[in-house]
């Protein structure tokens, strides 16, 4: 039997093999890290959820003590409720939605910091037992957000490093895999905050 006269079907065939491995290993490791960033927005969502369960018992011993704070209480209601709103899909998440999702967020952090100082007027509540866990829980829960927040940031750096490589790229566009934002700081951050006494 003559091999020469199948030597090109043999070659052609093991580039097939190696070019198929090449990309299906691609689009593997882009979904692998996709799955990674997924997870972390779900951690993302859930350090937000549990600040969002926190408001409502907040916002109800506040009530119980300060009246005339009413409209401070309406405000963070309200921003928690703009927050809730907003959803994300980690598989088609924009910077634009991104965008939203984080002021909306920052609304609700700027609404409670109004609120936890205008307790500072109330010395009964500030003793409040009940109160003072609530306050300790929140402040619990903003850490687990910024945890939850870098650690998004740091699982969309690889994927959006091996999408946007080359040749990796090339592929990435003909899949359809589009690069996914990084959570920022929100406009205005950078500045010093404003203390008044």
């Amino acid at each position: 039997m003559d091999f020469k006269k199948f030597l090109p079907w043999i070659i052609v065939a093991i580039v097939v093999i190696g070019m198929y491995s090449w990309a299906s290993g691609i689009y593997n490791k882009a979904m692998s890290f996709e799955q990674d960033v997924k997870e972390s927005w779900g951690n993302v969502n859930t350090s937000y959820q549990r600040r969002n369960d926190l408001i409502p018992n907040l916002v109800n011993t506040v009530k119980g003590y300060a009246e005339h704070e009413k409209s401070t209480l309406t405000a963070v209601m309200e921003a928690r409720s703009k927050a809730t709103s907003i959803t994300i899909d980690p598989k088609n998440i924009t910077p634009e939605k991104l965008a939203a999702f984080n002021s909306a967020q920052s609304g609700v952090s700027s609404s409670l910091s109004r609120l936890l100082v205008s307790v500072e007027q109330y010395p009964n509540l500030k003793a409040d037992a009940s109160f003072m866990k609530l306050q300790d829980e929140l402040a619990s829960t903003e850490n687990q957000i910024l945890t939850a927040r870098t650690r998004f940031n740091e699982a969309v750096k690889p994927y959006n490093n091996n999408i946007n490589t080359f040749p990796r790229n090339i592929l990435a566009g003909m899949y359809g895999l589009k690069e996914k934002p990084y959570f920022e700081a929100v406009a205005g951050a950078e500045k010093p905050a404003e203390v008044k006494f």
